[in-house]
């Protein structure tokens, strides 16, 4: 099952399992949020109805982007300015679209573990 969400002004398209790196949302690394705002959905081909779908998320961590500098300059005016600007974002692991689940890696380990 898939998901388009939308968060931070722009629009993402996710799944269970799937990491995103959106805007800045607030929460520590390892707290849970819920994303509610879901403008469509599907699974296998067909249209999911939208009305009381959330989307679970793990927040990773909280980082910051690359620096991008601003530098103005005007010719023969003696005018030169340099700024720089790092923008926050949190990196989200996509837990839960509704009631479907992400298989998580320990189920995967488990057998693996058991059969050594």
């Amino acid at each position: 099952m898939f998901a388009i969400v939308r968060t931070g002004g722009k629009q993402y398209r996710v799944a269970a399992g799937d990491k995103i790196v959106v805007e800045k949302i607030a929460g520590d690394a390892g707290s849970t949020v819920s994303l509610g705002d879901v403008l469509f959905a599907g699974n296998n081909g067909e249209v999911q109805d939208v009305a009381g779908l959330t989307v679970s998320a793990e927040i990773i961590a909280q980082a910051k982007a690359d620096k991008v500098i601003v530098f103005k300059k005007r010719r023969r005016h003696n005018y030169r300015r340099k700024n720089g600007h790092r923008q926050q974002h949190t990196i989200l692991r996509i837990t839960a679209i509704g009631d479907h689940k992400a298989e998580t890696k320990a189920r995967a380990e488990a057998p693996v573990a058991a059969e050594a």
